[in-house]
């Protein structure tokens, strides 16, 4: 039974689903609009919008130490896994800011939504159902 499922799998386990859902985002941050299939543009819909509404809640905190929080739960979405453990992980430092100073205080009057999906045909390859999925600017 699929009660209650939340995320689709997109087949790939659980790591391989976020590296791809993190350089989607990425991608997504950095270009304003990318082309993939439309259930990957679904679920990079979920994962990006949760990211700007971090981003807005620091925007609008009260206290330092609130948005501090909330800017280390966006960095964390960005962080590079290694495979050496003595190696530092380094987030996006620059698509991380980007989010915060541009993209965020854009969106301030906006609750929810921040993402537009546009079906644009089936792949020529394969067939597959193509999606443009862009961010929403005002």
């Amino acid at each position: 039974m699929k009660h209650r499922v939340r995320t689709r799998t997109l087949g790939r386990d659980s790591a391989h689903r976020l590296s791809m859902l993190r350089n989607m985002a990425k991608s997504l941050l950095r270009h304003r609009r990318i082309t993939t299939t439309e259930t990957r543009a679904k679920e990079l819909s979920r994962f990006v919008e949760h990211l700007i509404t971090l981003a807005k809640k620091a925007h609008q905190a009260g206290e330092p130490r609130e948005a501090l929080r909330y800017k280390r739960e966006v960095f964390r979405h960005f962080q590079v896994a290694t495979k050496r453990p003595k190696q530092k992980v380094r987030p996006e430092r620059n698509l991380a800011e980007e989010l915060f100073q541009q993209i965020a205080p854009g969106q301030q009057g906006r609750a929810g939504g921040y993402t537009r999906i546009l079906r644009i045909g089936p792949r020529k390859g394969d067939g597959a159902p193509m999606a443009l999925i862009e961010i929403i600017e005002d």
